[in-house]
């Protein structure tokens, strides 16, 4: 066995405990958390496995390690109970117990790959217009309500217009304490705007296989971008099926003997990617959403009846739209809306 290094990640300082190849454990060792420090530590044990949780900081460090020539596993911190569920939690104990786990049983850590730094910093200009958006609708909310409060209303309209609208009905009282909030709104609708064509032209030029993506129905640019940068390699899943389990699209089970609950989903993976493919879910289902196999079986699970049938239906659209989002990528084919009856005619 190589030399393992667990290494516990922190904000400002960064913990490492050396296990040698005879299983001889060296002194914790605290290096602070810059480019400079960990390459000046870790080039003094060249060829090193090292072992930490996934994380803020881990991206960058596992790329920097990498490049330095080092094994790098990174743990899912999810799977990592006996790390995170201690009396005793230290950042040195941490680092410890993840060297030890690699070197009692890699399959412990479950391991995962990091996105590379081109991938992230495009996939950071989508969360960008995604806390822009978050943020106007919390100011459109803020200056209705204040509206409400003294009995007027602000007319219906869409977000990219609510600017335009509210100067014509906020009343005057209210325009001193109101008017500079819109004006912040039309700014970031302006924003939201510049960050679509910035997206759109970056899907267009740099990943096209987001074109293929957005043959489906109700799959924008925004959609296909982040869930190309976030699957980024379509190689890494054997089967499509699998990628609604990556994203916690799939329900739990907690199953014994004859009993075997009926659970909601996992919500495991990228949150803001499965977000996005359960607004998608909802306009194939909506009366604006185009005929096809995908609209047709959520109609048909939603009719099955039951309390929360058209939640599940939902769920369960962006769970097969993911999948087919997968397989439309990996085969470069065209997309057939209703591939399913085109299959029963013939």
């Amino acid at each position: 066995m190589n030399k393992v290094i667990g290494l516990d990640l922190g904000d400002k300082q960064n913990v490492a405990v050396v296990f040698e190849e005879d299983g001889r454990e060296h002194k914790a060792a605290r290096i602070t958390n810059t480019k400079s420090a960990m390459t000046k530590y870790f080039s003094q044990h060249s060829g090193a496995v090292v072992v930490m949780e996934a994380g803020t900081h881990s991206g960058w460090v596992s790329r920097l390690l990498l490049d330095m020539g080092h094994d790098v596993w990174v743990g899912n911190p999810r799977k990592l109970r006996a790390i995170w569920d201690s009396a005793k939690k230290s950042d040195e104990r941490d680092a410890r117990l993840l060297g030890l786990m690699y070197r009692l049983e890699p399959r412990l850590l479950h391991r995962i790959f990091h996105r590379g730094e081109k991938a992230q910093c495009d996939l950071a200009m989508i969360k960008s217009r995604q806390m822009l958006v978050k943020t106007r609708t919390k100011l459109i909310n803020h200056v209705r309500c204040v509206v409400k409060g003294i009995g007027e209303r602000i007319s219906k309209c869409s977000s990219e217009s609510f600017h335009k609208r509210a100067h014509l009905d906020i009343p005057a009282s209210l325009s001193q304490a109101l008017l500079p909030v819109v004006a912040q709104i039309e700014q970031l609708t302006e924003n939201i705007k510049e960050l679509d064509k910035k997206i759109k032209y970056v899907s267009e030029t740099e990943y096209p296989e987001t074109q293929i993506l957005t043959q489906v129905n109700g799959v924008g640019p925004v959609t296909a971008l982040a869930f190309v940068l976030t699957i980024e390699d379509a190689s890494r899943f054997k089967r499509s099926r699998d990628v609604g389990c990556y994203l916690g699209l799939t329900p739990r089970r907690d199953q014994s003997g004859s009993t075997d609950k009926q659970l909601p989903i996992t919500k495991q993976g990228n949150k803001y990617l499965r977000s996005l493919l359960v607004n998608c879910a909802h306009h194939i289902m909506g009366r604006f959403g185009k005929d096809c196999d995908l609209r047709r079986f959520g109609h048909r699970l939603a009719a099955s009846g039951g309390k929360n049938a058209k939640r599940r239906a939902v769920v369960a659209v962006a769970r097969k739209l993911s999948v087919l989002l997968h397989r439309v990528w990996v085969d470069k084919a065209i997309y057939e809306p209703l591939h399913n009856k085109k299959t029963l005619v013939a």
